[in-house]
């Protein structure tokens, strides 16, 4: 399926549900891209054990598409000091849950417990902040975005895969804090901060 080998398929089957997923993200190390920025596919995350955001949630969608669900990503947006950070979404129940990979330890995986996906983008507002001054950056949010409109090819392409990064930056994004409502915003407290200051992998880990 997908034209993948049967190596990457049976590793894709063997993941079957949002937890598996989740448990063989957790296993990649954090692409620190030191050789250049990169947006690899499935196929390449596979091969080189490691993946950032958006390539862990091109990945995770593809194995929740295998598995007959569909293929959809959001991204969070953020002020232009901070970086964006991409999901694979899915439901269970008629209820949203959402596939992450960070390299922090916060904007992580969320249960099927959110009836919408404005629910969802909400449980991210307060862990998204700036080190050393704790603002929160969390300004909108995507509408589910679905890889099918790409085809299939783009999961064991060889290239990176700027086309969709750039086609989920520019997609309809809503507002999440309301217009001239930055002024109330609380900053992040120094506790906060610090426990948002976690590494999951190290930037000198070879693997990466």
């Amino acid at each position: 399926m997908f034209e993948l080998s049967k190596e990457e398929t049976s590793i894709l089957k063997s993941l079957s549900t949002p937890n598996k997923i989740q448990d063989f993200l957790d296993t990649l190390a954090f692409n620190y891209e030191k050789s250049g920025e990169t947006c690899m596919s499935p196929r390449r995350v596979l091969r080189e054990g490691k993946a950032h955001c958006l390539e862990g949630a091109l990945f995770a969608a593809t194995a929740l598409w295998l598995h007959g669900e569909r293929p959809l990503l959001l991204n969070l947006e953020t002020l232009d000091d901070d970086d964006d950070h991409a999901l694979a979404l899915y439901k269970k129940n008629g209820l949203w849950g959402a596939l992450s990979k960070t390299n922090h330890n916060v904007l992580r995986f969320r249960d099927p417990v959110y009836h919408t996906v404005h629910e969802l983008v909400l449980s991210y507002f307060h862990e998204y902040f700036m080190p050393g001054t704790g603002q929160k950056t969390l300004r909108a949010y995507s509408r589910p975005f679905s890889l099918k409109q790409f085809g299939t090819a783009w999961i064991i392409s060889e290239e990176n895969l700027w086309t969709i990064a750039h086609a989920l930056d520019e997609a309809p994004h809503s507002p999440i804090v309301p217009k001239d409502y930055t002024r109330h915003l609380r900053p992040a407290s120094l506790v906060e901060q610090t426990s948002a200051s976690i590494a999951e992998w190290d930037k000198k880990n070879p693997r990466t």
